[in-house]
């Protein structure tokens, strides 16, 4: 009896001490085991090249650019067509060649989101109130074998994302999407792995994602080979094309 009584003493100690756990203490050490603060603030760009892999066979060379405050570009190319998705800090612009878009066109608010997100490559725990994001602690969960700690975030633009962190490691594995675009709501399922360190932050060089709940031959994977921080990158090469938006600006 004495046995079975300390045992439950000892498995309700440990479990509340688990559930002690805050989201701010989540958030410090997944800050501190990507580098630290200090050193994530000390890159200003970050460019990433590799191969992007769609329905499992289709290739093409990728690059992605990011410049602080809130800048990105990517661009996927094959056989001399180059696919480009941008923010510029204000607004998102694409040219879809794969589609038979040619030409640069100016992407709807909702569709510009997502660029947005990504163009804050410190993520969005990182100075989340600052960002006026919200983060909360909502316990633990299973990753493919893995108990996670699950941190659910409310962002400024409406959006939420659900962070599941490795409980060792503290590096994000997987997030959980959830976007209104044009009306519709999205969920989108992004992994996170093969993390490799660029200036001393550790960035994932595996991502893989698509619809939750989808099969891999509707994911898009990336494969990252090579990453260099703080390169000359020109503001430029965010903004929409000035030969496209005078074009526009000239019909009728």
């Amino acid at each position: 009896m004495h046995v079975r009584l300390g045992l439950f003493v000892a498995l309700l100690g440990f479990a509340l001490s688990a559930q002690a756990i805050t989201a701010d203490q989540l958030i410090a050490k997944s800050v501190a085991a990507r580098g630290g603060a200090d050193k994530l603030a000390a890159i200003k760009t970050l460019k990433m090249q590799g191969q992007l892999i769609f329905g499992g066979s289709f290739k093409l060379a990728y690059t992605q650019l990011l410049k602080r405050p809130d800048r990105v570009r990517d661009e996927a190319s094959l056989q001399g067509l180059t696919q480009v998705q941008a923010w510029d800090g204000q607004r998102g612009w694409s040219i879809q060649p794969f589609g038979g878009r040619r030409d640069p066109i100016p992407m709807s608010a909702d569709e510009a989101k997502a660029l947005a997100e990504e163009a804050d490559f410190d993520g969005a725990l990182v100075d989340a109130a600052a960002k006026g994001n919200r983060v909360s602690y909502v316990g633990r969960e299973d990753v493919e074998g893995t108990n996670a700690y699950k941190l659910q975030v409310k962002l400024k633009d409406g959006n939420t994302l659900v962070i599941y962190l490795d409980p060792d490691a503290y590096l994000p594995i997987r997030e959980i999407a959830q976007r209104t675009i044009n009306g519709v709501q999205q969920v989108t399922q992004t992994d996170y792995g093969d993390y490799e360190q660029v200036n001393g932050v550790y960035f994932p060089f595996a991502i893989s994602s698509g619809p939750k709940g989808s099969t891999p031959d509707n994911q898009m994977q990336i494969s990252v080979a090579k990453a260099k921080a703080n390169v000359p990158i020109e503001d430029a090469i965010f903004a929409f094309p000035a030969k496209a938006a005078t074009k526009g600006e000239s019909k009728p």
